[in-house]
């Protein structure tokens, strides 16, 4: 049953169960049944949710169901159909208007042979957002007065006043005065009735409260027209008229103040299936009982997530349907059956029990709007499709059955095709193994597995990744290949193509040869590792030995288990098309070349030349028994007798380097001595206030100061600076980058300012490529003209090099921002984060001094006098600029701060989604601040914002809201 991957013998398990006996033909294709796409006789229409559109799918089918307003929907002229002539047969129809829309939608719902139309159409000409849930009640409001609006153009009255005849009722706002006893009132139009439900148990007290007379006393008095002052009153709302289909609103989703959110009342409300109005009007001289004809429901505890489905009774059979999207289910026996809607919502150990219902009652915590219509004796009308529609559906119809017709070939034709591939599996496994003493071919268990997989098609043979270096097959690949007959690979070859063919000539020799070569060193390592160890111990007389590393010496024996075990990796990369990339083979050959370099035995005592180094602390002399058997595991390794004389130009090099020790001691010396007060950052000038013992200062970069600093402390581990580098403060064209006003705040930390004595001597000791003064000019009748600089400011890159600073502050992607959570307006540990600038202090720079040479800043090259830094141009000195805010305005985390990696071209959106996984913090319950300004534009991107790398940002939250299924539902 299971296949033995190392045996190339072994043909079973490998996929062939699938095809043996007698084979279900659907295991042929895996297209689903079209006829499932199918309307069932006598059964309603779904409709596709596009994301969250259920609740747009609930309306739909409620009004649809709606009789007189599809009927009245039917009776408004197309704009095609009244320009003639109807749509050509080559063109699709796409409706203008709203009221085309909900035609076509109504036609297709009516008598279209899908399970379920696309209304994208339609949700597409409201604008509506399809990943995005609205305010169900509000779309109803807003879409029917659009209706309403559109209608209204109309010259048909039938279909001009269908919303008011169907929707529309009048009650008056009454107020009378306690005083005069005077009544003012204001009627009303409605189209449905708000009830609140906090506290009631059933409907009839909703509607009960919403008509409650309401005290007008103290500050909220009226004032009486009668009185002409204001007065104790009296306000109630009377019920004019009603129509026909009423909408009650149960008021599920309110406003909470607490967190400042909408949230859900889970409660419970009891209805009937007969609602009396009369009681509640204020003429009671006419019938008005109604019949409840749809349910519509919200499942789910919050007030931001969840899903709409709609209970609705069909008009005409008076059965009760539930629309769930594609889904539609007839209820049994006529009845309303809500059921498993209302076990959905989580349970809480706060929530009330379901109370009982007597016959023809119901209760819901769910339901979100009650549909009633005016009960009557009347049959309800059937309504027809007109011609013009029923073209459009037929149309449509007739594109199902063709694709229903395609789907069927597809089938038809992968069940020939697998009919056809099942008698050919069965014969070819019966000849797969190959007989004893007949010819072979080995061939991919990986391939064989696709051939007997019908999902994937057969690609052609390709056995390249199992050839070795030689061309041939690698022994080691041999337990990822099958041995087969030459009858199956001819017919493999011919059928499918691909190669190279590998026969039984094809395993490699050379291979096999040197696998056994390098095993029986394997083998023979351990022994010869206690060998050399003893050999080791011996000390060695005269000059009858030879030099090794000592750290060679240390992991002899690993390094030569790793190059051992060459020969494997070689095998996994000794064919580009292995992972069909050749590229790869050559970044990993060439990692692996560097590696080699890294550990190849004895080359550590070999020096740069080629030659024995000088040390003698690396090495040791071992005795020519130890060193004949190394060189067994490393014959090309380097060879150095005993006798043999160090590399002569390492030992000038070393005499040398003493000589060049001694002077730069002497270097550093004599600068310190000459600079003193410069080398230890005492009595320095400042221009916030000009020293008065002077009238010009000389200014140095600040970068100069502290590599000059690093020498004089460190004369034998740094190399000494001979030129100021003053190019870098300069533009191309010889200007001055900084202001007066910017040296003395934001650059000041990229210059510093020099005595006119310091001056000389500095002239003296290094190379200076330009001089830049500052001179204080007496008599000035202006502040700005109380000092000039020698080279003067060039304004035109002055400004460009501000406006590329400024964009690319607003251009950067992937740079790191901080969010901090505050906690009632406090900000966490504010005085416990002293500003974090970097200064120039010696502990800091000892520190710096203290990384390995390789570890210092690349980017001042002092043993080229300078010369990097001789580039004048704007890149070089925003590079050495930006060098200087990195090393300036370094940014420590601190408790309640994370760190968040963004892009100028996101979001604020995008970032509060990151901000919630990272605090946990719902996007609504978050308040963002930067710098005292308010974040709340969430389609701004963090660019124009003014977000700019190691930005921090304050997240005050909000409380959250009492249930977590909101939370979940952002998570998703």
């Amino acid at each position: 049953r299971r296949n033995c991957r190392g045996n190339p013998n072994c043909l079973v398990g490998i996929g062939e169960h699938a095809w043996l006996g007698e084979i279900d033909e659907n295991t042929f294709h895996n297209i689903d049944d079209p006829n499932c796409e199918r309307r069932k006789k006598n059964a309603f229409v779904g409709l596709t949710n596009l994301g969250a559109t259920c609740y747009v799918n609930t309306f739909l089918q409620m009004w649809f169901l709606n009789l007189e307003l599809r009927q009245a929907l039917y009776l408004c002229p197309s704009s095609e159909d009244v320009a003639g002539g109807g749509i050509p047969k080559d063109r699709d129809y796409e409706p203008q208007t709203i009221c085309e829309h909900l035609q076509y939608l109504f036609a297709l719902l009516q008598n279209s042979k899908r399970r379920y139309i696309d209304p994208s159409g339609f949700v597409k000409a409201l604008g509506l957002d399809t990943g995005q849930q609205q305010d169900a009640q509000e779309f109803s409001k807003l879409f029917m007065s659009l209706l309403e609006d559109t209608l209204s153009k109309q010259k048909n009255p039938d279909v001009r006043n269908i919303v008011q005849k169907q929707f529309c009722g009048e009650y008056a706002y009454v107020t009378v005065c306690n005083q005069c006893g005077r009544e003012s009132k204001l009627v009303s139009k409605f189209y449905e009735l708000e009830l609140n439900i906090q506290g009631h148990k059933q409907l009839t007290d909703c509607i009960t409260e919403f008509l409650k007379e309401e005290k007008l006393e103290g500050d909220n008095r009226y004032f009486c027209e009668t009185c002409q002052s204001k007065q104790n009153a009296t306000r109630k709302i009377r019920l004019l008229s009603l129509p026909c289909t009423l909408n009650l609103q149960l008021m599920r989703f309110v406003f909470d103040r607490q967190t400042g959110h909408k949230k859900k009342l889970n409660t419970y409300i009891g209805f009937s299936e007969l609602l009396d109005m009369e009681p509640f009007m204020e003429q009671r001289n006419g019938v008005y009982v109604y019949e409840l004809s749809a349910v519509l429901i919200h499942r789910g505890v919050s007030a931001y997530s969840g899903h709409y489905i709609a209970h609705v009774k069909d008009p005409q059979t008076g059965e009760w349907y539930k629309f769930n999207d594609e889904d539609i289910e007839k209820m049994e026996g006529k009845k309303l059956q809500l059921g498993i809607e209302e076990d959905l919502a989580e349970p809480s150990k706060s929530q009330t029990r379901k109370p009982k219902c007597g016959k023809g009652t119901h209760c819901s915590r769910n339901a979100y709007m009650l549909v009633y219509r005016l009960q009557t004796r009347e049959k309800a009308p059937a309504v027809e499709v007109p011609a013009f529609l029923q073209e459009l559906v037929e149309r449509d119809n007739c594109k199902f059955e063709e694709w229903c017709n395609e789907m069927a070939e597809m089938r038809k034709q992968s069940v020939a095709r697998g009919k056809i591939k099942h008698e050919e599996v069965k014969e070819l496994y019966k000849r797969l193994p190959a007989e004893a003493g007949s010819a072979y071919d080995f061939i991919s268990l990986e391939w064989l597995q696709k051939w007997l997989d019908e999902s994937t098609p057969p690609k052609p043979i390709d056995n390249t990744a199992c050839l070795c270096s030689h061309g041939k097959l690698h022994p080691d690949k041999i337990s990822i290949m099958k041995r087969i007959s030459e009858y199956v690979a001819d017919f493999f070859y011919r059928r499918y193509g691909g190669g190279p063919r590998l026969n039984v000539k094809a395993l490699c020799k050379d291979c096999v040869v040197e696998r056994c070569r390098i095993l029986r060193l394997k083998n023979q390592l351990n022994e010869d590792y206690k060998t050399v160890t003893n050999l080791l111990k011996i000390t060695v007389k005269g000059n009858d030995g030879f030099w090794v590393g000592k750290a060679s010496l240390r992991s002899w024996r690993q390094l030569a288990l790793e190059q051992l075990n060459e020969q494997d990796e070689d095998a996994e990369h000794s064919n580009g098309k292995v992972n069909g990339n050749a590229q790869n083979k050559d970044e990993s050959n060439e990692e692996k070349r560097e590696e080699e370099e890294e550990l190849n035995f004895n080359e550590d005592i070999v020096c740069p030349h080629g030659d024995l180094c000088i040390s003698e602390n690396e090495r040791r002399v071992v005795s020519k028994e130890a060193w004949r058997k190394l060189k067994q595991y490393f014959p090309k390794a380097p060879e150095f007798p005993s006798n043999k004389e160090c590399c002569s130009q390492c030992k000038i090099l070393e005499r040398e380097g003493e000589e060049n020790e001694a002077l730069h001691k002497m270097m550093a010396s004599e600068q310190k001595t000459s600079l003193q007060n410069l080398f230890h950052d005492k009595c320095r000038p400042c221009l916030g206030s000009w020293p008065q013992e002077t009238d010009e200062l000389y200014i140095v970069s600040q970068f100069f100061v502290e590599e000059w600093r690093k020498f004089v402390r460190r004369p034998t581990r740094c190399s000494p600076v001979s030129s100021v580098g003053n190019s870098a403060l300069l533009c191309p064209h010889g200007g001055l980058m900084f202001t007066y006003a910017s040296m003395t705040k934001e650059d000041s930390k990229l210059i510093a300012l020099i005595w006119p004595s310091e001056w000389e001597r500095i002239q003296k000791l290094f190379v200076v490529d330009h001089v830049i003064k500052i001179t204080r000019t007496h008599g000035a009748d202006t502040e700005s003209a109380l000092y000039a600089s020698e080279p003067k400011l060039c304004p035109e890159c002055r400004e460009g090099l501000l406006c590329q600073q400024q964009r690319d502050l607003r251009e950067y992607t992937q740079a790191t921002i901080y969010i901090h959570k505050v906690v009632d307006n406090k900000k966490v540990m504010k005085d416990a984060a002293p500003e974090l600038n970097v200064s120039s202090s010696e502990a800091e720079e000892e520190r710096e001094e203290n990384k390995p040479e390789g570890e210092q800043d690349p980017d001042f090259n002092q043993t080229n006098g300078g010369a990097k830094r001789q580039k004048t141009s704007h890149q070089s000195y925003a590079a050495y600029q930006k060098q200087g805010i990195r090393r300036s305005t370094r940014h420590r985390k601190v408790r309640g701060e994370k760190a968040l990696l963004v892009s100028a071209n996101q979001t604020l959106k995008e970032l509060k989604i990151q901000i919630m996984h990272a605090f946990s913090v719902a996007p609504f319950d978050q308040n963002l601040s930067i710098d005292g300004k308010i974040l709340s534009d969430d389609t701004a991107t963090l660019g124009s914002l003014g977000v700019i790398p190691e930005s921090v940002i304050l997240l005050k939250a909000d409380e959250p809201i009492a249930d977590y299924a909101a939370m979940d539902d952002v998570m998703q």
